[in-house]
């Protein structure tokens, strides 16, 4: 028969126990509590002696006292955090808070005014604050280049936020990318070359024509053209423009576990194709590539008149 667990009454007279009681339950919902949990857990508790239980645990510097959308909210006090908010009021420590959770995405200043519910002027004097005492940083987005997050001030920022290796102070470097794009092609139109060289049959030769990207990868850092360290999806973005491009193509084929470069059991295979024939001028108009050709006619909702593509095209 299974042991059923009953629940521990807690002793309402003991202030000691009731503060005891609250911690745990902070310690279940780590996020913080409200005044209605300590209710539905304690119903019986008279709300002055939850008021003096939270007064004391807020005073001895065991729980931090928060705000949100829906009210106030405790939660256990974390030590390290602690230490570095010595001396900071409750709605520094918000700010920080809300900062923190953000992670290393970052969080707007205007998501932080609807987090806390506090003022916009006072948002901004917590945040000098914070960023002098070297607590918070703030990073400019390439998602809006006139905005700026804000992050714990040791956290590396999230390539959503920084664009990457692709982006140098929030201006794309389309140099940089055309230089890469040139040297990946290189490099696997070299490997062909290399495999038809050999003589050896068709077959083997396809097969020994293919690269992985890690093969490229190693390639472009050995060649050192960046100044920034490209990872492996890195050179992968590149290699998928080429694709788009038709210069190369790609297919996956099954690899052992650990195999270098690959990934889930699997690995990227790249190499450079040629076309058999040159496209015709059609195909490269944009009505060639459009995937909605057949719904394109005059009057309707989509028609060659108010074609944004056809525009540019032409205008090229």
């Amino acid at each position: 028969m299974a042991e059923v667990k009953v629940k521990k009454e807690t002793n309402l007279s003991d202030p000691a126990e009731i503060e005891n009681r609250i911690k745990e339950l902070c310690q279940q919902f780590p996020h913080g509590i409200t005044d209605q949990v300590i209710q539905n857990d304690m119903p019986h508790l008279e709300p002055q002696q939850r008021a003096m239980a939270i007064n004391k645990l807020l005073s001895l510097g065991q729980l931090d006292l928060l705000r949100n959308s829906s009210g106030l909210l405790y939660r256990m006090k974390d030590t390290q955090s602690a230490s570095k908010m010595k001396g900071s009021d409750n709605q520094e420590k918000l700010v920080y808070q809300i900062i923190e959770d953000a992670g290393n995405k970052g969080i707007w200043s205007r998501d932080i005014r609807f987090k806390s519910n506090l003022p916009l002027t006072e948002i901004n004097k917590i945040l000098k604050n914070l960023e002098s005492k070297k607590l918070i940083k703030a990073v400019k987005s390439v998602a809006a280049s006139k905005k700026k997050v804000y992050m714990l001030y040791n956290l590396q920022p999230d390539r959503s936020v920084t664009g990457g290796a692709w982006y140098s102070d929030q201006d794309f470097e389309s140099e940089f990318v055309e230089v890469l794009n040139q040297q990946c092609f290189k490099f696997l139109q070299s490997k062909a070359e290399a495999a038809r060289d050999s003589k050896q049959s068709p077959m083997v030769q396809r097969n020994s024509s293919f690269a992985t990207s890690h093969e490229v990868w190693k390639y472009i850092c050995e060649l050192g053209i960046s100044k920034v360290d490209l990872s492996m999806d890195d050179i992968e973005t590149i290699l998928n423009t080429l694709i788009y491009d038709g210069k190369v193509e790609m297919t996956v084929i099954a690899a052992k576990e650990g195999t270098v470069g690959s990934v889930d059991g699997q690995m990227k295979l790249y190499r450079s194709v040629n076309p058999v024939i040159q496209p015709t001028g059609f195909v490269r108009t944009p009505c060639g590539l459009c995937p909605v050709f057949d719904d394109c006619h005059e009057g309707g909702e989509i028609s060659p008149s108010n074609c944004i593509y056809m525009t540019e095209w032409l205008d090229f």
